[in-house]
């Protein structure tokens, strides 16, 4: 299949021979933007035929946690490059951040979110509603006329700052709680690590001279969190688990069959607090890379269920914000582009999960989360086409010069990694073809 065809708006497709989540092969047959045939399908006049011949089939990413920066700082990233970061990644939907320029705490700016992403329509763009005006911390935003617009918001956060007071916290879960809505909490004790905190808290912290981030600032938040969602019967979601002493006090929330979910990123399952050693800012991320122990907790809780989601917390810088010494450069990392080969690489070719379990973690319980009804649907006939086919043989080096996002600041660049995006569908559409974003 060339470019030619899919830019003329195909919507017909024959999938051949993929791979579904590991489960064996077949062919589908994507029609009208549903799955309309699987197994051996005869290709109806007009269908494109993809050979996928060694692709795995995955439903189509769902990414809880994506700063798209718009509006206000289009010069990092805006809906557009962010959405076609997202489809090379795999996703067909992204939950945009509320800690934009002006803060999305209203009815309206949350509709714009929206709007702007339908516009683009290479994901679906689901806005995040802050919890707080302004993102303050002092009175709650707007959240019921937000769960009641159009944007029909469920998910909302303070993401960036921590709602780090109680009572502002537990009215937020009571508020939600009537719309079934979720909190998702940025967990950072702020008198125990305030925002110049930058590195783990440790040896290296004092012989970097860089201001310590130690985990027991996110530990207590989230202790306190669970117990509050227990308190008021509402749910609660962990952003960026980063500690071995978080999962814990997840795993124990969960035993007790409190609401808590929880989510892990692509960075904090690979990289350590060792890189850090080299100053570059690029590393420079909240929460703060970990330790070693703590990366191996947070991959078995993943691998467990534990923690429910891998999600990017993609966030994009221009250079003129993170081209500075490390204690002054702007906090985080691209994230979308090689969320899935990192899970790949890390995850299964290192035996901790197979196809079926990532599809779960990174498309079905995230879209759950969210409330994403067509989202993170199996791949079988009547379900929405929200798919990504997967190359996992593949080995890529990453090339940062060559991203959909504005922004450089990728982690990633230089390394070596298992597994290539072949393609994304959205409702039947591609928007993502061989190494190439697609239009409508």
């Amino acid at each position: 299949m060339g470019e030619k065809d899919i830019r003329a708006g195909q919507t017909s497709y024959v999938i051949r021979g993929a791979d579904l989540q590991g489960a064996g092969r077949a062919d589908l047959l994507v029609r009208d933007g549903v799955i309309a045939e699987t197994g051996t399908v005869k290709a109806p006049r007009g269908a494109t035929e993809v050979d996928a011949d060694g692709l795995i089939a995955l439903p189509g990413l769902v990414d809880l946690h994506t700063h798209l920066r718009e509006p206000g700082r289009e010069d990092a990233e805006t809906i557009e490059t962010g959405s076609a970061a997202a489809a090379a990644g795999g996703f067909t939907a992204v939950l945009a951040m509320a800690n934009t320029n002006p803060v999305t705490d209203t009815a309206e700016a949350a509709e714009r979110v929206r709007d702007l992403g339908e516009k683009v329509g290479l994901v679906d763009v689901q806005p995040v509603g802050a919890v707080t005006k302004g993102l303050a911390g002092e009175e709650l935003a707007e959240l019921g006329l937000m769960a009641r617009s159009r944007a029909a918001v469920r998910v909302f956060s303070d993401d960036g700052k921590c709602v780090h007071d109680a009572r502002l916290m537990r009215r937020a879960l009571e508020y939600v709680k009537a719309f079934g809505g979720v909190v998702s909490q940025h967990a950072q004790e702020p008198r125990l690590a305030d925002g110049q905190a930058c590195c783990h808290e440790g040896e290296l912290s004092g012989r970097l001279g860089l201001p310590g981030w130690p985990g027991v600032a996110e530990e207590v938040v989230v202790a306190r969190d669970v117990m509050l969602a227990r308190h008021t019967g509402s749910r609660v979601h962990i952003a960026h688990v980063s500690t071995a002493g978080s999962v814990e006090v997840v795993r124990w929330a969960k035993s007790q069959d409190i609401a808590v979910t929880a989510e892990v990123t692509p960075h904090h399952l690979l990289l350590t607090t060792d890189l850090l050693s080299g100053y570059d800012p690029v590393f420079k991320v909240n929460p703060p890379l970990r330790l070693q122990e703590d990366v191996e907790a947070l991959r078995a809780a993943l691998a467990d269920g534990t923690i429910d989601a891998v999600a990017t917390d993609h966030a994009p810088h221009a250079r003129h914000d993170k081209e500075h010494a490390f204690a002054e450069a702007a906090f985080g990392m691209l994230g979308l582009e090689q969320a899935l080969s990192v899970v790949t690489t890390v995850m299964v070719e290192g035996g901790l999960m197979d196809w079926s379990a990532v599809a779960a973690a990174m498309s079905s319980r995230p879209a759950a989360i969210a409330g994403l009804r067509e989202q993170g649907r199996p791949l079988a006939v009547g379900e929405p086409a929200n798919l990504v086919l997967l190359d996992p043989a593949a080995e890529v080096t990453v090339d940062r010069e060559r991203s959909q996002s504005l922004s450089r600041n990728n982690p990633w660049h230089g390394r070596a990694l298992k597994g290539r995006v072949h393609s994304t569908f959205l409702r039947g559409r591609a928007t993502y073809f061989d190494g190439e974003v697609t239009t409508r």
